[in-house]
């Protein structure tokens, strides 16, 4: 039995429905469904959401996606995926790769379809989906993105996720291995 602390218990997550999260001036985050399997196939196909997201995904991927991945995922506390929406339109999608309750740490990524940037949708899903994790009880939140991603850098920044450092060689994406940012923000931040 160990005897160091734990940030968050098990169960605070899949303990409870996944919430949808009011992310303020008519955005919100809430669980994909099936019906967005064309907005993620749509999405991936972006060439900007592509390069920095290292993926694609086919109709019947999506929706494995939203219908297994996404559930399993959420039930087993390790991470979560939401669409943004404004006005009932998928905008985007933030979500979280690596959720670590015991050690009250989480990342977070995020990407805007093209209808919706430039308006601070990144910004707002990311500070709503950051304020959510800090009220679970979380301590730390984290992102990373390629030095090259300079729009991903000014979110980050704007948002209050200080840049803490460059880990080298980090990920591969198509056109060879990138350096990345790490940034973070704490919960007493």
């Amino acid at each position: 039995m160990s005897s160091l602390p734990v940030a968050v218990p098990a169960g605070a997550v899949s303990g409870r429905p996944q919430p949808v999260i009011d992310a303020g001036t008519g955005l919100s985050l809430r669980p994909f469904v099936e019906a967005d399997a064309d907005v993620l196939v749509r999405a991936y196909a972006d060439p900007a959401i592509e390069r920095w997201h290292r993926r694609t995904l086919t109709r019947e991927e999506a929706l494995e996606w939203v219908r297994g991945r996404a559930w399993h995922r959420w039930q087993a506390e390790t991470g979560a995926e939401w669409a943004v929406v404004a006005a009932g339109v998928v905008v985007g999608r933030v979500g979280l790769p690596a959720l670590h309750l015991d050690e009250g740490v989480a990342e977070v990524g995020y990407w805007v379809l093209p209808e919706g940037r430039g308006r601070g949708v990144a910004g707002r899903a990311l500070t709503a989906m950051t304020d959510w994790l800090f009220d679970l009880g979380l301590h730390r939140v984290e992102l990373m993105h390629s030095v090259l991603n300079e729009p991903s850098c000014r979110v980050a920044l704007k948002n209050g996720f200080d840049l803490e450092g460059t880990r080298r060689s980090a990920l591969l994406h198509p056109d060879g291995w990138h350096d990345m940012h790490l940034h973070a923000r704490l919960a007493p931040d």
